[in-house]
C-alpha cells in the first residue's frame, strides 16, 4: 500500500518499449502467508509509433495472517489480473495509457492510466507526467446484501537528468487521492472488556472516507570504471490519516563476461502510526474511527536482495534476437512498535510484540525478438 512511488523515467523515454514475451513465477512466504503465482507478459510493435502490451498475473493465496488468526481461521483463494497497454513514441515525445482489471471473489477493481514523456535539451533531462483513475467493489464473504466502493485518483510527475557521463539523478513525486470504503471488512480492534474470558472482545474497523497520500522520491545511478554501477534511493510518504513513513535503498550491480548479471541490494523502510490506531482500545467505540491493521502501526522493515541475469544471444539474423533468464530473491524483517502477538500466552496488553520474516522470490524469462 505504501509502494506508491512511480518509477524515474529512463533516458530513452522517446523510444517504443522492445518487443518481449515474459513468463514469471512470483513467491511470497511469511507471516504464515502463502502467495504465489504465475504471470505472461508480450509486448509488440506496430510500425515505428506504436506498441501493444499485455499483461496476465495470478496471485494463489493461502493460509493466514496474524490478524486472520485471532478472529477467523486460515483460508484459500486466487486474484486474476488481466492489463493492456498502449505506447505512441513521437519525436522525442512518448505517450501510453494502460487498463487493468483484477477479481478475487469479495473484491474487483479497475483501472485507467495516462503518462507522457518529453525529452528536452539534447535528450539529457527528460520529464514525464502521469494520472490514473480507479474503482474498487469491496465484499464480503457469507454476506451477499455487503457491497461499498472506492474510488483512487493518482497523479504523477518525475524529473531524470544526465548530470556527468557517469551519473544519472531523478526526482519524483506522486498524490494519491482515495474517496469511499478504505478498510478492509474482516478486519477487527480489540477492547478491554472484564467480563470475556479473554479480558477484551473485537469490533469491526472504522477508517475516514477520505485520504491523501504524498511521496517524494530522490535518486542517483553512478557508473563505474569496471561495467558496474551503484545507486540509491531515499523516498519520503505522508498522509491525512497522520503516516509518516521514509525508505531508504541501496544497490550495487555487476557484469561478468557478457552473459551474466549481479545485483545486490538492501533497503530500509520505517513508518509513523495512524492517528486512529491502537493496539487495545479501552472501552468499545472509544472513537469515531478505530483501527488495528498492523500495516496502520507504527513498524519497520530491512530487505536484503540479489539478482542474477543470464543473457542468451543468437544470430542477428534470427527473429529471436535475445533472451534472458533472471532470478530475484529478497529477505524481509518485519518489526512492530505497537502491534501486539494477541496468540502468545500473556496477561492483555503486555503480550509480545509481534516480528516476523518473509521470502520474495520472483524466476522469470524473457525472450526480445
Amino acid at each position: 500500500m505504501l509502494c506508491l512511488l512511480v518509477g524515474l523515467s529512463s533516458l530513452d523515454a522517446a523510444v517504443l518499449p522492445q518487443e518481449r514475451a515474459d513468463a514469471m513465477y512470483h513467491s511470497y512466504q511469511g507471516g504464515g502467508m502463502s502467495i504465489d503465482g504465475p504471470s505472461i507478459l508480450l509486448r509488440k510493435q506496430i510500425g515505428n509509433s506504436f506498441s501493444l502490451s499485455a499483461n496476465y498475473y495470478v496471485d494463489t493465496i493461502s493460509g493466514a495472517s496474524i490478524d486472520v488468526l485471532a478472529t477467523a481461521s486460515p483460508y484459500a483463494e486466487e486474484r486474476t489480473e488481466h492489463s493492456v497497454g498502449l505506447d505512441y513514441v513521437r519525436n522525442k515525445t512518448l505517450m501510453n495509457v494502460s487498463y487493468t482489471s483484477s477479481s478475487e471473489n469479495d473484491f474487483a477493481a479497475k483501472n485507467l492510466s495516462f503518462g507522457l514523456s518529453q525529452d528536452f535539451f539534447g535528450d539529457l533531462t527528460t520529464l514525464s507526467l502521469g494520472y490514473s483513475r480507479g474503482n474498487d467493489d469491496v465484499g464480503k464473504r457469507g454476506d451477499d446484501s455487503f457491497l461499498e466502493q472506492a474510488e483512487r485518483q493518482n497523479y504523477r510527475l518525475g524529473l531524470t537528468q544526465v548530470i556527468t557521463k557517469n551519473m544519472i539523478m531523478g526526482l519524483s513525486f506522486e498524490n494519491i487521492a482515495d474517496e469511499g470504503y478504505l478498510n478492509n471488512p474482516y478486519r477487527a480492534v480489540r477492547f478491554l472488556d472484564a467480563s470475556s474470558e479473554k479480558g477484551y472482545r473485537y469490533e469491526t474497523e472504522v477508517y475516514p472516507n477520505t485520504r491523501t497520500s504524498n511521496a517524494t522520491a530522490l535518486s542517483a545511478n553512478y557508473y563505474l570504471p569496471y561495467r558496474a554501477s551503484i545507486y540509491a534511493e531515499a523516498k519520503l510518504f505522508s498522509d491525512t490519516w497522520g503516516i509518516d513513513a521514509t525508505t531508504y535503498k541501496v544497490g550495487y550491480i555487476h557484469t561478468f563476461s557478457d552473459e551474466w548479471i549481479v545485483e545486490v541490494r538492501s533497503r530500509f523502510y520505517s513508518q509513523d502510526k495512524a492517528d486512529f490506531y491502537q493496539d487495545l482500545y479501552q472501552r468499545s467505540e472509544e472513537f469515531n474511527f478505530r483501527a488495528r491493521d498492523k500495516e496502520m502501526s507504527t513498524f519497520s522493515n530491512v530487505s536484503l536482495g540479489v539478482s542474477v541475469t543470464y543473457e542468451f544471444r543468437f544470430s542477428a539474423t534470427n527473429w529471436l534476437k535475445k533472451s534472458t533468464v533472471n532470478l530475484d530473491f529478497d529477505h524481509v524483517q518485519f518489526d512492530y512498535d505497537d502491534f501486539r502477538n494477541v496468540l502468545a500466552d500473556a496477561p492483555v496488553g503486555d503480550e509480545p510484540l509481534y516480528e516476523f520474516s518473509a521470502n520474495i522470490t520472483r524466476l522469470y524469462l524473457s525472450l526480445f525478438y
